[in-house]
């Protein structure tokens, strides 16, 4: 499922690339069969940039699966299982190997879902996407909606004055994820192996900087409020495991740029997919706080997600260290065996302060839903 941020998009940050189907030329996400010797994430990969011309880090973990019936040249139709996976697309080909033969286009989640025929597809779609964003953000303030039922608007506009302020914590926590997507696309293009390496490393460094000041103003704004919408504690954890993920991205480019590595394992790449899709999460997760009573079931959902990723992490990066350490087996190679377990380490503390986000919000939820 190839997407991309767009905040020209109205009512989702995210937009989805769909091709036509060669034949009956109905909307379809890119798709094919396994490929012997490949992950099928991998494989997955390789489809889209045939049949849709995109390229990208794409999660190894899938976001769930659908089923469609398929008429072969045969005359069967016959039934298919199709694993989806995540694919944040950083490159748009001019040309690619089936252009002549489909079309391609981005959608909206809606109007994506709404294109395709298949019902589960359709689901995973509109899963996708932060579809409690604008009945969050456009919360009725409990004085508002009082006032519109009772018509006594003016006898609680004095009162409302004189309450507390209770800060503007949802705008720093969406700012700050905002800034933790940034990177981790950056982090993204820089273990994509191509060019403008330090333009990479560099606009890491700078998102980290700015999820820095948005750090500092969630802390002082909590020692100068009153009324805050949960828990003090909550709240400092919460921006605390943001913070800590793009500070490890930090890390990561930095150990990259002091060691001049250039070439990336498989796994890494994979790990760095994982992080690029599970920044994505958070970033739709933020918003849903502003009414945890509507969107606690939502926000589930997405904490899951941030789990399951981060325990598929574990088992790339033993993976990844297991090969690294055996390739230093009759022609040792010690300093090379160090340097990717440096990488590796930092890699997963990215991925385990996103499972800290997720058990944070989770905490919110349960305590505030």
């Amino acid at each position: 499922m190839p997407y991309r941020a767009d905040t020209g998009a109205g009512d989702t940050p995210v937009r989805i690339l769909l091709v036509t189907s060669r034949e009956s030329r109905r909307w379809v996400i890119p798709k094919g069969n396994p490929k012997n010797g490949l992950a099928p994430h991998v494989a997955a990969a390789q489809e889209a940039e045939e049949e849709a011309g995109v390229c990208g880090p794409i999660c190894p973990t899938p976001l769930g699966s659908y089923r469609y019936r398929k008429r072969k040249g045969n005359g069967a139709s016959l039934m298919f299982d199709v694993d989806v996976y995540p694919l944040a697309v950083t490159r748009e080909l001019s040309a690619w190997k089936e252009d002549k033969e489909r079309e391609r286009r981005w959608f909206s989640l809606a109007e994506a879902a709404n294109a395709v025929e298949e019902e589960d597809l359709r689901y995973l779609i509109r899963s996708f996407g932060a579809h409690g964003f604008q009945r969050a953000a456009q919360r009725t303030g409990m004085f508002s909606a009082v006032a519109q039922k009772t018509g006594v608007g003016l006898m609680f506009a004095w009162f409302q004055r004189l309450l507390p302020k209770s800060g503007n914590f949802f705008d720093l926590f969406e700012a700050h994820a905002v800034s933790v997507m940034a990177a981790a696309d950056a982090m993204a293009r820089l273990f994509d192996e191509g060019t403008a390496r330090r333009d990479h490393i560099r606009e890491v460094t700078e998102r980290e900087q700015d999820a820095d000041e948005v750090t500092r103003e969630v802390l002082n704004t909590v020692r100068k409020t009153f009324l805050t919408p949960f828990d003090r504690s909550a709240i400092t954890s919460l921006i605390g495991s943001l913070d800590d993920s793009i500070d490890e991205m930090h890390a990561a480019v930095q150990a990259i740029d002091l060691y001049e590595v250039e070439h990336f394992e498989p796994e890494m790449r994979d790990m760095a997919a994982i992080i690029v899709d599970a920044a994505r999460v958070t970033a739709e997760a933020m918003p849903l706080l502003r009414d945890i009573a509507r969107n606690g079931g939502r926000l589930h959902e997405l904490t899951e997600r941030l789990v399951r990723m981060e325990g598929h992490a574990d088992e790339i990066h033993a993976a990844g260290l297991k090969k690294a350490f055996r390739a230093t087996e009759g022609a040792p190679d010690t300093l090379k065996f160090i340097v990717d377990r440096e990488i590796y380490k930092h890699l997963e503390r990215i991925v385990d302060a996103f499972e800290d986000v997720a058990n944070e919000i989770d905490g919110i939820v349960i305590d505030h839903a």
